[in-house]
């Protein structure tokens, strides 16, 4: 029995460790007054980058950083079309989430062999377990504890982006800018420079939240990885009230979601379509968007253009 719950509950962190770094850029992006829908995009150029590198490298620290970058640049893009162009902000996102797939694929195809899917990186590429060997193999405590390191990393992030966000100066600044940038314009904040640096760091948690799937929880890229990831970390800011800590518990009922479909799919006393248990984790982001998204207020000037001089 506890060995079941340990493994519903390890399995869970593994795959809330990419929807939560997705989900905290998504919180900075939004506080900032910038939506970004393109989050699905961006976690498919990370994942694909993430694996590509760590397949030629060999080092998953490296894969994980370029999987970042990577994706920080199509977070550039959405903030020039977003902020200095004042193109609206979904229709940027959409576009982000075309070109972000398209992209990947291309690459897949030019890098190995005219493939969507990546070679299986090695073993010692993949990201390590910093507890390996600790506990007794399967345990209650081996299966909970014995994690890869992006889930780890993507809860120290949360404590990390909560503090920026909330007890320092630049936190400030990107919130007024989310709630009001007219007055945080007069006082000497820009505006322009603020949301720049918040949208770019949400590709760039997207990007991280990708690496986290094709070099943690699998082995490679292929086309179906991220599969709604990206919508579901949205949902999950959503939700989560445009906070980090909300966002970490949105993500970790969205990870137990996957967990318990993964457990039940191996369960052979559970007689259930396979069909069905995957549709799981998007089920719930229907019934939590429908019951929940009407009650959640978003930063008063999310989604609104800025130019300096408006009141």
């Amino acid at each position: 029995m506890l060995g079941d719950l340990g493994f519903i509950i390890g399995t869970s962190l593994m795959y809330a460790a990419p929807l939560l770094f997705t989900a905290l850029g998504g919180v900075i992006s939004e506080n900032s007054g910038v939506v970004n829908i393109g989050l699905e995009g961006m976690m498919s150029v990370g994942a694909f980058t993430g694996a590509a590198v760590g397949y030629f490298s060999g080092n998953p620290w490296l894969a994980f950083i370029c999987a970042g970058l990577a994706a920080g640049v199509f977070g550039l893009l959405h903030a020039i079309a977003a902020v200095t162009f004042h193109a609206d902000q979904v229709v940027s996102g959409i576009a982000i989430n075309f070109l972000g797939p398209g992209i990947a694929l291309f690459m897949s195809r030019l890098l190995f062999n005219n493939s969507t899917m990546t070679k299986s990186i090695d073993f010692s590429a993949k990201m390590p377990r910093p507890f390996n060997g600790v506990f007794e193999s399967n345990s209650f405590l081996d299966l909970l504890f014995n994690q890869y390191a992006t889930v780890y990393m993507a809860f120290i992030l949360v404590f990390i982006v909560w503090f920026v966000l909330y007890k320092t100066k630049l936190g400030l600044r990107i919130r007024s800018v989310g709630e009001h940038p007219a007055a945080a314009d007069t006082l000497g904040v820009s505006v322009v420079k603020i949301r720049y640096l918040s949208v770019v760091l949400s590709g760039i948690f997207a990007g991280f939240g990708g690496a986290a799937m094709s070099i943690a929880v699998v082995s490679n890229f292929r086309p179906t990885l991220i599969s709604g990831q990206g919508f579901i970390a949205l949902a999950a800011v959503i939700f989560g009230k445009w906070k980090p800590q909300g966002a970490m518990w949105a993500c970790l009922l969205f990870g137990a979601a996957q967990g318990l479909t993964v457990y039940l799919g191996g369960v052979d006393a559970v007689n259930i379509s396979s069909q069905l248990l995957a549709m799981l984790p998007y089920v719930l982001t229907l019934i939590i968007l429908t019951g929940f998204v009407g009650r959640a207020t978003a930063p008063a000037a999310s989604g609104d253009p800025y130019q300096k001089g408006e009141r």
